[in-house]
């Protein structure tokens, strides 16, 4: 079980409001530069699509965003776990599912909060609004009213309308009951199922299950006041009352004699032991109350080993969680211009999802969570972060609504339709998601060396809160408690560990490895002991050349040269000694690496050779397949310059050493990053874009990392040190507390570690 993180108030207030509040914003898809640009998009050109969606509304997927839009839609009467709090206190749920639909389905969202709670309000409203949309979320709408708005809307508009908190969590549990039951050897028909819980999500689970072949009669139904039977009067609605049973059975407890699946959509604590021992034998207990489930893995395994278990919980197996299901659900409804999401069509996903469970799961993923996955009692459900998600379920979805009739534009060629899932997807999220979990598996020791700096703190709480292992921050006592009170992290103090030079018992162990690497090159004693004392920097550098700490993240108040340089009386990092520095920039669902952007001021091309391995070894870290581009202004030779001359060798030297991965230059940037300028080169050895380039110099990789950031917004991590036996990392002076975060995150994985 892994760790779970602790967001504090301030985190999540401050991340909802810097750098911009909210969590989205809007951007302009085509050219807006000059008045020919305005004409088009607006008078009079836009008048063209206008006539022709009146001719053909069909068309308005064509020429608008429709086809690719979703409203999210709530009034904030269920928000989460918090009740009922009105329509404005949801958006920032809203605005939170909007980004997930983009995050892992590309699928563009706009949240809108309803200020009723009148249900034909909502429903008027929504479908006033809907030809906007592809797509209709429902999102937090209490229950009865949430079912009575889903039908009659389903009713009123030609496109999917998809209450989440009904029909996603029925999905996803779904798929983990047709894994759970085939290792289990049974049969749904045969089962007998408890579901505790008759609300929204509870009822769309059992209506879902019975479609894919639960019989009536073996299903058992529960609320708080026990079991739904025939003739049961007490707080019963015509959705409950839909599922009554004839049963002598009228408690939970009464219930789970038995039983061979229990669902949970209830409350903590709702199930015991005793009632998990009475279950038939393998039995499957989805437990999916939140935040705290209906019975833990521990305890249910406590009385039965043989049961599998499933919650809602990221910190558990087997997490049934949304974001597995409406994601790719719209983006297959989406793509095929439906009508509705059907049953068809959810069950299509559920059994999509169940199938890529039972595939062999790829290093990252298994990277990404810290240990092996592999189909079985303790992998049922594919995790949130499997990059497969985006081109395995959409295309099942979008088949089944062909098959059903819902489309109105089939899908012709699906290998096609597949590969333009799989070029959709952002490799960078699931980067960074594999570099945090490996961090928190490793539970390092992170030195942090600039205690007197209030970013330097912030990441340091926040490495430690989130899980990923201790923060040792460097400093005095009593300046750290002022800084984190200043900051609104008072309760902090406790957690820190704070290390100062002036009473450290290893002082003199420092002190005399340190006299012993630079008594020779001009340094005395006073001045070692000068440097050990009051250098935060070698201070740091020294505690974690002793074991006294697992990584070290500075520079953050001091420019890289001379960290640098305070770094090499302890540790050898520099050019001569193999160490480079290398740059990650995401920009646009792309991550390429720039190298050497720290240590190497004019390589030759034996240097830019090693610099291409480094930056290699980097990428792999982080889950790429290296394939690296010398570049310059220059194209294999043309035009003639003696500056291009280093980069033009550079791929000699590479073939002479016979390196495993894909390189090629000297190119310009152009023809290594796009493949329609690296067509004109047939003969390249990159079989695709390169991911890595190998830049002249220091200086031109300097400019070219912080021209993308400032002009085209792109996130920089790094420059990532590597080549260097410890885990050390060299904050930019600008950086901010998410870019300190990265880079500790960059030394727990030990990205760029050598064996030396």
């Amino acid at each position: 079980m892994s760790r779970k993180s602790r967001i504090t108030p301030d985190e999540a207030l401050r991340y909802h409001f810097e750098p911009t509040p909210g969590k989205y914003e809007i951007t302009a898809s085509k050219p807006m530069a000059t008045q020919r640009d305005l004409s088009l998009a607006y008078s009079p050109g836009v008048a063209v699509p206008v006539e022709a969606i009146a001719q053909d509304p069909g068309l308005a997927y064509d020429y608008t965003t429709k086809g690719n839009m979703v409203a999210v839609v709530s009034n904030g009467t269920a928000i989460l776990g918090l009740g009922n709090l009105g329509a404005l206190a949801s958006k920032p749920v809203m605005e939170g599912k909007a980004v997930l639909f983009k995050r892992f389905a590309d699928v563009n969202a706009i949240d809108i909060e309803l200020a009723t709670e009148d249900a034909d309000e909502i429903i008027k409203a929504v479908h006033l609004m809907s030809p906007t949309f592809g797509g209709i979320n429902l999102e937090d709408i209490k229950a009865p009213e949430c079912f009575i708005i889903e039908s009659r809307l389903k009713e009123l508009c030609d496109i999917p309308v998809f209450h989440d908190d009904q029909h996603g969590t029925a999905v996803i549990c779904a798929a983990g009951l047709i894994n759970a039951l085939e290792i289990s050897g049974k049969k749904i028909e045969d089962c007998k199922v408890v579901l505790n819980g008759a609300g929204a999500a509870g009822i769309a689970c059992l209506e879902l299950i019975k479609s894919m072949g639960a019989k009536h009669e073996n299903c058992l139904m529960c609320d708080t006041k026990g079991v739904i039977w025939q003739g049961r009067t007490e707080g019963m609605n015509q959705w409950k009352s839909a599922h009554a049973v004839n049963t002598e059975a009228r408690t939970l407890e009464e219930a789970m004699v038995g039983a061979d699946v229990f669902l949970g959509v209830s409350a903590k604590g709702a199930v015991t032991p005793e009632m998990v021992a009475s279950m038939a034998e393998n039995p499957v207990i989805f437990a999916m109350a939140n935040p705290d489930p209906e019975i833990t893995p521990e305890e249910a395994h406590a009385v039965r080993p043989d049961a599998i278990v499933a919650t809602g919980r990221s910190d558990y197996p087997n997490q049934v969680n949304n974001v597995l299901g409406f994601p790719y659900l719209f983006r297959g409804a989406l793509d095929i211009h439906a009508r509705a999401i059907n049953d068809e069509m959810k069950i299509a996903c559920a059994e999509a999802l169940a199938a890529l469970a039972r595939e062999d799961v790829p290093d990252e993923v298994a990277m990404a969570y810290g240990r092996k996955l592999s189909f079985g009692r303790d992998y049922i459900i594919p995790t949130p972060f499997d990059p497969r998600l985006i081109y395995t379920i959409p295309p099942a979805v979008a088949k089944a609504g062909m098959d059903t009739g819902v489309a109105r534009r089939p899908i012709i060629d699906m290998d096609a339709y597949t590969l333009n899932l799989q070029r959709r997807m952002d490799p960078t999220a699931s980067i960074q998601q594999s570099l945090f979990a490996r961090a928190r598996q490793s539970q390092s020791r992170m030195i942090f060396a600039e205690g007197d700096d209030e970013r330097v703190l912030r990441a340091a709480v926040a490495y430690q809160r989130a899980g990923l292992g201790k923060s040792l921050v460097v400093g005095q006592d009593d300046d750290v408690k002022r800084r984190l009170e200043a900051a609104g992290l008072g309760d902090a103090v406790r957690e820190l560990q704070v290390v100062n030079a002036a009473n450290t018992r290893h002082l003199e162990t420092y002190k005399e490895f340190l006299y012993g690497r630079l008594q020779r090159k001009g340094f005395d004693q006073r001045d070692v002991h000068r440097m050990t004392t009051r250098d935060r920097h070698i201070f740091s550098a020294l505690m974690l050349q002793h074991g006294h700490g697992d990584g070290l993240v500075t520079g953050a108040t001091r420019k890289s040269a001379l960290v640098m340089d305070m770094i090499n009386h302890v540790f050898d990092a520099r050019a001569q000694d193999g160490a480079v520095g290398v740059s990650a920039l995401l920009h646009k669902g792309k991550i390429v690496l720039i190298a050497d952007t720290l240590v190497h001021e004019w390589p030759d091309e034996e240097d830019l050779a090693d610099i291409a391995i480094r930056a290699a070894s980097v990428a792999r870290t982080l889950g790429l397949e290296p394939r690296v581009a010398f570049v310059s202004f220059s194209t294999f030779g043309y035009p003639i310059s003696e500056r291009a001359q280093k980069m033009h060798l550079a791929p000699d030297v590479l073939e002479a050493r016979g390196v495993d991965f894909e390189y090629e230059g000297e190119m310009t940037v152009d023809v290594a990053l796009n493949p329609q300028a690296a067509a004109h080169y047939p003969f390249s050895r990159l079989t695709k874009p390169a991911n890595i380039l190998v830049v002249p110099a220091r200086h031109s990789a300097s400019i070219s990392v912080k021209l993308m950031q400032e002009m085209a917004g792109a996130t920089v991590i790094g420059p990532i040190l590597t080549g260097v036996p410890k885990p050390i990392q060299i904050l930019p002076t600008n950086a901010t507390v998410n870019d300190i975060m990265n880079m500790a995150v960059m030394a727990a994985c030990r990205v760029g570690i050598t064996s030396r």
